[in-house]
């Protein structure tokens, strides 16, 4: 920091003030002028101007009421770019009438500079991340228009965002520039909350445009102590990447979005109880029993999800472990643990489709030509065989028409069911009934839910084959998909056709965050989900039934027989069919249990003194110990709730990019614009409306943040299409759009999600696989 540091003054006077001073980038040369002046004397101005000799110019206001401390008015007052000689009177007629025309203040100014040419790079830059207050740069540019205002214009479609910590020593060599010259101002100003437009031209000179102070929400985050959680997530990166014992593969990768998608479920900065109930029920351990069952490597000792000071992700070298079947060992293991890890680095884009793009975990019609990119890269053709066969046992014991795991699944659902109602029926204490409605959702409910998520997987993954041999065209797969009978179709029927006391005692369980205590029940707000007084459910789009010809039988025959699975053609539809739908049922049957514990551990902290918000800091592990000791459970909660307060804080100062690929991206990445998941093959049209404006739904595009199934209301309000920013291709909000014909992207990402929502109309062409901003 400078012993004396520079005060911010208007636009145009801070700009001055660094003219000479400021090392890192060119400042403009400017031409100011008052209001009154131009007013006055509009020729002489001309004048001014015309001597300056610049061809091409921009025409700025520099009002007092911009970029003050409190606020900056950011993009209220006009601004003209690439003006000429001729154009320059209308231009600042034009700046001048959004600064309030004839009632513009006569000391307000304005101000001329000449246009940066052959531009290769520009944006904003901020000292602080503006959502976290946390020490990070952050940098949103475009290299690829040319413009110097794309970014601040919201014009442009390619635009990327760079993040870097205060500590980072090494960012890209193309922003380099513009990290140093945020660093160089803020020892100027003496001030860590700063905020710039910058251009860059094609011989790498970097023009300041404008820097003004970055209004503060509240206060920033200490850099010191911030630096030290950065630097422990550097470490556990480190570590966690380099080769483990009894793991395959020589390296991992941690994404937020592959297989039990964190960021889909409970978010990317759950509240500690979210976190520690998905790491209980899913996480640490069923999930790995549920995939040895079903025929793949045993990976019980290793936690699927870990998280970096409580932002969760999947360790996504864990997880391709646990695709490999488990009579597959040794080299061949390692190689396709390594090839699956080097296919996700290739292609990020996929970490939320590797079921589907990088792993080979089921048999289908359409492997060995599949299977020909392994043989691109490397595998011997024995290799493939070896793991063909694999795939083929193993799918066929789990898809067997009488014999299938999934049937074993299924019924384990009746036994949650039954024993819930013994359990809430008890004459017990709470903590008592929370503990057995979590260990029965875990033995009853989220094991045989991931057997049968499992089993869906499967049947799309045949589905699609079914496609891609050409048995099935695109139309015949939607039709198939469309006739599906879910919990949610069943869900949009009832809502018709039930009263509402018999609705919600049906569905009352069900919340859009199945795991946030915060999220209240159907049946806790009913009011705040469903529209009664407007019942009528828009109807289904005309689709063509899903009828199988003579000679597609013939077909699907011949090739089931042809590859060794065990199935008739009416047995392989009869699973195709029940592996989605029971899918659907069994997360619909299992968050019964969940959400009832959910409810009673609201209480119980009600009963101790503790709001439904202190109880969301709380570790679900309290139960188990309140349940195996004699504790104080105020004490004991009140412990929790400090704890996991204190670290929810350090939760909400990180920011690390949604696919981790080296220790380094705890200090500085790009976060990528990822590539959505498109449903249905529809086109639409409409106005932007987020969930929770209720009253707007109908006829809207609708923007949620995940694709959970508690946001399943949404579909009783005839909404034209959706958009969430979590969620992969066989989600249950994909699963939902399918069945409706309802239009939707699913998994746009941060970046996209929040350009889309940030409209006002948007046009989606889901066959063509794009959206487009209207206004």
């Amino acid at each position: 920091m400078t012993d004396q540091a520079l005060a911010f003054s208007t636009k145009a006077g801070t700009l001055a003030l660094l003219a000479g001073r400021l090392q890192g980038a060119v400042v403009l040369p400017q031409v100011l002028f008052t209001v009154a002046d131009w007013r006055l004397n509009a020729g002489a101005c001309l004048a001014r101007l015309h001597e300056a000799g610049w061809p091409h110019m921009a025409v700025r206001s520099s009002s007092a009421r911009e970029d003050g401390e409190q606020a900056s008015a950011a993009g209220e007052y006009e601004s003209c770019l690439n003006v000429t000689h001729d154009e320059v009177e209308a231009a600042v007629e034009r700046v001048l009438d959004s600064m309030g025309g004839k009632a513009a203040w006569p000391d307000d100014q304005f101000f001329v500079q000449p246009m940066v040419t052959d531009v290769s790079l520009a944006g904003v830059g901020f000292g602080l991340d503006p959502a976290t207050l946390a020490p990070y740069f952050v940098i949103n540019y475009d290299e690829s228009s040319g413009l110097t205002d794309s970014v601040t214009s919201g014009r442009s479609n390619e635009l990327k965002t760079f993040y870097a910590h205060h500590s980072a020593t090494q960012v890209p060599l193309d922003l380099a520039p513009v990290v140093d010259v945020l660093r160089e101002l803020q020892s100027l100003f003496g001030r860590q909350a700063i905020d710039i437009e910058f251009a860059m031209d094609k011989q790498g000179r970097l023009f300041l445009l404008q820097v003004r102070p970055l209004v503060l929400t509240g206060e920033p985050t200490d850099a010191q102590s911030h630096a030290k959680l950065v630097r422990l997530i550097h470490e556990r990166i480190a570590q966690g990447i380099r080769p483990q014992p009894f793991l395959h593969g020589e390296r991992t990768v941690f994404g937020v979005m592959p297989d039990w998608n964190p960021a889909e479920i409970i978010g990317v900065r759950p509240r500690p109880l979210a976190l520690s109930l998905y790491r209980e029920l899913v996480t640490d351990m069923i999930w790995a029993y549920q995939r040895n069952n079903y025929g793949y490597r045993n990976l019980r000792s290793f936690p699927l999800m870990l998280h970096f000071h409580g932002l969760p992700y999947i360790d996504v070298r864990v997880s391709f472990n646990s695709f490999i079947p488990r009579d597959i060992e040794g080299a061949l293991a390692d190689k396709l643990v390594n090839y699956y890890i080097e296919r996700l680095l290739a292609a990020p884009n996929l970490h939320d489709k590797i079921e589907f793009e990088i792993v080979f975990s089921c048999y289908t019609l359409d492997l060995p030509q599949r299977l020909q990119a392994l043989q691109n890269e490397g595998f011997t053709e024995a290799e493939c065989e070896r793991l063909a066969d694999s795939l083929r046992n193993l799918t066929n014991r789990i898809v067997h028409n009488e014999t299938g795991l999934w049937r074993t699944d299924r019924q384990k659902l009746d036994v949650l069911l039954a024993r819930r109602d013994e359990i809430l029926g008890a004459d017990t204490d709470p903590v008592t009934r929370i503990y057995w409605l979590l260990e029965d959702c875990r033995r009853y409910g989220t094991l045989p839910f991931a057997g049968l998520a499992r089993a869906g997987f499967i049947a799309v993954q045949l589905l699609r084959s079914l496609v891609t041999v050409g048995v099935l065209n695109q139309v015949e797969y939607d039709a198939f998909l469309s006739g599906l009978s879910t919990v949610s179709g069943q869900m949009t029927q009832d809502f018709e056709q039930l009263n509402r006391t018999t609705f919600l005692a049906r569905y009352g369980h069900l919340r859009p965050g199945t795991y946030d205590i915060l999220s209240p029940r159907y049946d806790e707000a009913p009011d705040l989900y469903f529209d009664w007084q407007r019942m009528a459910v828009e109807p289904r789009p005309d689709e063509a039934r899903f009828a199988l010809s003579l000679a597609q039988m013939r077909e699907i025959s011949r090739l089931l027989s042809e590859h060794g699975l065990s199935h008739d053609v009416v047995g392989l539809f009869d699973f195709l069919q029940a592996g989605i739908e029971l899918r659907e049922y069994a997360k619909f049957v299992f968050t019964r249990n969940l959400s009832d514990a959910l409810t009673l551990f609201r209480e119980l902290g009600q009963d101790l003194g503790f709001s439904a918000d202190d109880m969301s800091y709380a570790n679900i592990q309290v139960i188990k110990e309140l349940h195996a000791a004699s504790a104080d459970p105020k004490e004991l909660i009140a412990a929790s709730i400090e704890e996991g307060r204190r670290r929810y804080a350090e939760t909400c100062q990180i920011v690390l990019p949604p696919l981790i690929t080296r220790a380094e991206d705890a200090l500085c990445f790009h976060m990528p614009q990822t590539e959505p998941n498109f449903i249905t093959q529809r086109q639409i049209t409409a106005a932007v409306v987020d969930y929770q404006q209720r009253d707007r739904l109908q006829g809207a595009i609708v923007v949620i943040p995940s694709a959970d199934p508690g946001f399943d209301w949404i579909f009783s309000h005839r909404i034209a299409g959706f958009i969430t920013a979590y969620g992969g291709a066989n989600s249950h909000m994909a699963i939902r759009a399918n069945e409706l014909g309802l239009p939707a992207v699913i998994g746009a990402g941060e970046v996209l999600y929040r350009k889309w929502a940030a409209a006002q109309m948007l046009s989606i062409d889901c066959a063509n696989r794009r959206v487009e901003v209207l206004r």
